[in-house]
């Protein structure tokens, strides 16, 4: 079994959460909550909703999930940040956290470009194209996600629509939290 992180630098009164199935645990800031949505899960996964203090929804854990990625077409690539995960590698592919877009403005003029964050065990796209977002990595017994989506029209507090933009995000609290809170995802003690 892989060694667990370390708890994130200035982070101490973090709490750290398990799933229920007890094969991963990942720490988050003490004022974020878990919500558990087994309801929802598929058969013999786990399925978890991570809410802000603000109870906006961040990210969202599943396991066990069964899928099947197609590339049916490639769009412009952006990569706003990367991270490679060794504990949760699995067969020799070590996973990665993403903050990544796609822009489709062709098709969806008025729409912003797609983007979300996560662990991907897909390589990194090698130009300035890419399949559609697949943020999956490999967890047995199939594939998990712990990802969620940046939306630009959903600033953070104090800024206007306007200012708040992919880049400008990675510079907020919020941010360094939630990529913190995936990238601390590990096996269980």
């Amino acid at each position: 079994m892989a060694q667990a992180s370390p708890r994130p630098t200035g982070q101490a009164d973090w709490k750290t959460y398990t799933t229920p199935d007890g094969t991963l645990m990942f720490d988050y800031p003490p004022d974020w909550t878990v919500k558990d949505r087994a309801r929802e899960a598929a058969p013999g996964g786990v399925f978890i909703e991570v809410l802000t203090g603000a109870r906006k929804s961040i990210a969202t854990l599943r396991t066990n999930i069964v899928t099947k990625a197609s590339c049916t077409q490639k769009l412009p690539y952006a990569l706003m940040d990367s991270q490679e995960l060794p504990a949760l590698a699995q067969n020799g592919v070590k996973p990665r956290f993403v903050f990544e877009g796609r822009d489709d403005h062709e098709s969806y003029p008025s729409r912003p470009a797609p983007l979300s964050y996560g662990i991907t065990s897909a390589p990194l796209p090698a130009g300035p194209s890419a399949c559609p977002i697949f943020q999956f990595f490999n967890w047995p017994p199939g594939v998990a996600a712990f990802s969620g989506v940046y939306d630009p029209l959903v600033t953070t507090p104090g800024d206007t629509p306007d200012v708040d933009t992919p880049e400008s995000y990675t510079g907020t609290e919020e941010y360094d939290s939630l990529r913190q809170m995936i990238t601390s995802l590990r096996p269980a003690d």
